[in-house]
């Protein structure tokens, strides 16, 4: 494919992306996305040959870049391995203290197509989360946490649980809750390493 066509490509997954998030996957049509992407729904259906293949694509474009946010928030919070992690629930917080904030696109993608398991949008959202707590069980490991492996996996519920209760309460206490009690884990699980 030519850079043009990578362009073009790339534009309509950004506006499938926004329209996507902002509306839900359901209620966006094709045309909606061709009219938001500025082409023509021939070419959009030339990048794409189905909404399911854009749906998908849409989340593995947010993959790499989500997780390199959350890489960020760890190394730029200063401190112990435990301040590291609720530095992430800080800084979740404060992106997500916002009107326009509309939850996880991961999470809300898996939710709209929970009947539809074999979803190839359903396994790259899967995927994102297995690879951001493998992430997460390696940083754990490396600052000589014992079992990185379930505390790792503890972290991702607190930290999942968080962004969906605050998406129905709009209350930032929520992420700063559950982000002591990540706290309170990891210094738990240092101390018993």
């Amino acid at each position: 494919m030519s850079r043009n066509g990578d362009n073009t490509r790339e534009q309509i997954v950004v506006a499938a992306t926004r329209l996507f998030y902002g509306e839900g996957i359901r209620a966006v049509s094709m045309d909606a996305v061709a009219e938001k992407a500025g082409v023509t729904k021939k070419t959009l259906y030339y990048h794409f040959t189905s909404k399911d293949e854009l749906i998908a694509a849409t989340i593995a474009a947010r993959d790499q870049p989500t997780l390199e946010l959350y890489m960020r928030w760890f190394a730029e919070t200063e401190g112990t391995v435990a301040e590291k992690v609720r530095g992430l629930f800080t800084k979740l917080g404060q992106s997500v203290d916002t009107p326009r904030w509309r939850g996880c696109g991961f999470l809300r993608t898996i939710a709209e197509l929970a009947n539809t398991p074999a979803h190839p949008a359903v396994k790259a959202g899967a995927a994102h989360k297995k690879r951001f707590e493998a992430w997460l069980e390696t940083e754990l490991r490396g600052h000589g946490i014992a079992d990185a492996s379930a505390l790792a996996r503890q972290l991702v519920i607190l930290l999942d649980g968080a962004t969906t209760v605050m998406l129905i309460h709009r209350d930032i206490d929520y992420v700063d809750t559950a982000g002591q009690l990540a706290l309170g884990l990891v210094e738990q699980a240092r101390r018993a390493g």
